[in-house]
């Protein structure tokens, strides 16, 4: 899988990448011995919803393992981010001046809804000295 990897110039893989190295899920489950390894692939864009989130997925060799499990044996491979609660708003606005919401991550009705249930709630959004967002209140 790394030589296929490596071949590309890639970091993850693609279904197709990943179908020379396993046509089916038994074959993945297979490679991995006795030691489960997880590896990253950008789904098929079968939507606009996938495209927009620009996705990648994991998949365990092994349909047993667990994510957790599999964090803590590899401590040095990932990260993990904590933003505080304070500077979510300010997050959250910067977003929404990229153009980044729910409308565009999550197309369709849903994702409109949920923009529009966040940017008309009465002060559910804080930014600073002020509120952000349109608000129905006062």
């Amino acid at each position: 899988m790394r030589r296929v990897l490596e071949e590309e110039g890639a970091l993850l893989f693609t279904t197709e990448m990943l179908a020379t190295c396993a046509l089916d899920l038994g074959c993945l489950d297979r490679l991995g011995g006795k030691e489960p390894f997880l590896t990253f692939f950008e789904p098929p864009s079968l939507d606009e919803r996938v495209v927009n989130q620009s996705s990648v997925l994991s998949a365990f060799s092994d349909p047993t393992y667990q994510l957790e499990q599999w964090l803590e044996e590899h401590p040095g491979l990932w990260r993990g981010w904590t933003i505080p609660a304070e500077v979510k708003a300010e997050i959250r606005q910067r977003l929404d001046q990229a153009n980044i919401t729910e409308r565009v991550l999550m197309p369709g009705l849903d994702g409109l809804a949920d923009w529009l249930r966040r940017y008309y709630s009465p002060g559910a959004i804080r930014y600073g000295e002020g509120y952000g967002g349109a608000t129905m209140a006062e």
